[in-house]
């Protein structure tokens, strides 16, 4: 069996992967949904999970263009902040879709503070409008919504326990802390395995 130290060295940012949503960005104050979530949105190309969800970069940023000229991390931070963090697409994402937008001539940048900023030209506010009347975010709805919260929740108390488990208990302790830990593994990789055999 591992040893506890190592396991929860193993385990800071708790070992999820990029995209689940416990702490800012990077991994500031425990776990970190990143880009995308756990509820299928987001990621890489706005891609994230198993279900085939996919939210569209390109109506996103023309939505977002139509409101103010931005900078590209500005962007990127208001999708993440109208998402409650659901939802944070890449900079590998973002940027080429700009570049794309811009070669297309629907918009168009300055530079600004040695940024560049983005404003749409007279070509591409139509698909703008078209965007901002069903934006990508809107499809997530506020059930999601408090579900993040509740994960972020419930991811703070773990961490908290794990910390006193960690710091004050015994070998012993430690050692049955780490069976819960893998046991608790187990029971939410069935959850899922229960999911995918009703779908199937």
């Amino acid at each position: 069996m591992r040893n506890f130290h190592s396991e929860a060295h193993r385990m800071r940012g708790w070992g999820f992967p990029p995209g689940f949503p416990f702490g800012g960005p990077g991994g500031h104050g425990g776990p970190d949904f990143g880009p995308g979530g756990p509820f299928g949105h987001g990621g890489r190309g706005g891609r994230r999970g198993g279900r085939g969800t996919r939210l569209n970069v390109r109506p996103a940023l023309l939505a977002l263009l139509l409101e103010r000229p931005m900078h590209g991390y500005e962007m990127i931070q208001e999708l993440d902040s109208r998402t409650n963090g659901i939802w944070r697409p890449s900079p590998g994402s973002v940027y080429p879709t700009l570049q794309l937008l811009e070669d297309e001539g629907l918009i168009e940048a300055t530079a600004e503070g040695g940024r560049k900023s983005y404003r749409l030209t007279a070509d591409g506010r139509p698909e703008a409008e078209t965007a901002a009347q069903n934006p990508p975010w809107a499809s997530i709805g506020d059930d999601t919504m408090s579900q993040v919260q509740d994960f972020r929740d419930a991811a703070v108390g773990i961490m908290g326990a794990l910390r006193q488990v960690g710091f004050n208990g015994t070998p012993e302790q430690r050692q049955k802390a780490l069976e819960v830990l893998n046991e608790t593994k187990r029971k939410l990789y069935a959850v899922l395995a229960e999911s995918d055999s009703e779908s199937e």
